[in-house]
């Protein structure tokens, strides 16, 4: 079936992802992940929650680790032209159906709390407390030196649902896998920033999140880390790659956190500022599509997932299966 019509004058105008909340059950284990091993940068922390930033961000938070009993993700987070653009963004939720409320979150102003077509927690802002640059304090680079958060993939139960729904509001298809035999979406790159990506959907069992990507500034900042996690205790944390993507070109490494979370590191993907650009498609059984030098992804590549508080996930109906690693 032919993708929907991305919407070039959208009724609210959202910039780019912007932050990812996670529960975690072990909140000093996750700060030696995330600060010691990735090299995030704490800008506040108490007994119950730490707050990262990368180093380009100027924004207080794209992390947030929230201590609790159960790992799961609670919301993503994204960013917004000017203030009057949230207000655009409630009465456009409120038309879909979608629920609504205005929530108090700390460093951030009037943020509005929603959910998309399958129930997937979102939050939008526009004011976020401003820090000082930290790009050319090059002492604090550690780990794999992150730069920015990139992008969030979701396992959604019904791509083509997903992909209508985030296209009427603004976003816009930049690479897609359709299954040959359905005319079905088996997964879709979406983006507001002028990259790849800000937002993918992978066909399985959803929503749920499947991963949260961070920018960083080469492939050999992944082999560092690669050579960190090694000999400091995370070989098991190590998932899939290194290696390069078919789709996106990007080179890739996946990780777990402590609680599972899964994390891309990533570069070197293309620009797609022109609104019309075409996307490109891509066939569910090439092999380059995952992994350009042809290694297919793991089983739990397609199975593992974090889930979203108080979502229940459901399974997808599209029985197409994709290669899968031996």
């Amino acid at each position: 079936m032919p993708l929907p019509e991305h919407n070039l004058y959208p009724p609210f105008n959202v910039l780019r992802l912007s932050h990812v909340e996670f529960v975690v059950t072990d909140l000093a284990a996750s700060r030696a992940f995330y600060v010691d091993t990735l090299g995030l940068q704490v800008t506040h922390e108490d007994e119950n929650e730490i707050y990262l930033r990368a180093m380009e961000e100027r924004g207080h938070h794209c992390i947030i680790l929230q201590k609790g009993e159960k790992a799961q993700a609670n919301v993503l987070g994204f960013k917004v032209y000017d203030e009057p653009e949230l207000d655009k963004a409630e009465s456009y939720f409120q038309s879909k159906g979608r629920p609504t409320e205005w929530i108090e979150r700390p460093f951030q102003g009037r943020t509005l709390r929603t959910s998309d077509c399958h129930g997937i927690p979102l939050e939008f802002y526009f004011k976020m407390d401003r820090l000082e640059p930290i790009h050319q304090k090059y002492k604090l680079y550690n780990g794999v030196k992150p730069l920015r958060i990139d992008h969030f993939n979701v396992f959604s139960q019904n791509v083509d649902e997903s992909v209508a729904f985030y296209a009427d509001f603004g976003f816009r298809t930049t690479e897609y896998t359709e299954d040959e035999e359905s005319k079905r979406l088996w997964a879709a790159w979406m983006h507001r920033k002028g990259g790849v990506h800000d937002m993918a959907f992978t066909n399985g069992l959803g929503p749920r999140l499947h991963h949260t990507a961070f920018w960083v500034p080469n492939p050999l900042n992944i082999i560092d880390l690669l050579d960190l996690m090694s000999t400091t205790g995370y070989v098991a944390n190590i998932e899939r790659g290194p290696g390069r993507h078919g789709i996106s070109n990007a080179f890739f490494l996946y990780i777990l956190d402590p609680d599972g979370h899964r994390i891309e590191i990533y570069c070197s993907d293309y620009q797609t500022v022109d609104p019309d650009l075409e996307p490109i498609k891509w066939d569910l059984k090439d092999p380059q599509r995952q992994t350009l030098w042809g290694a297919a992804a793991p089983r739990s590549w397609f199975e593992h997932g974090s889930t979203f508080a108080n979502v229940e996930p459901v399974m997808s109906d599209l029985n197409a299966t994709p290669i899968i690693a031996p």
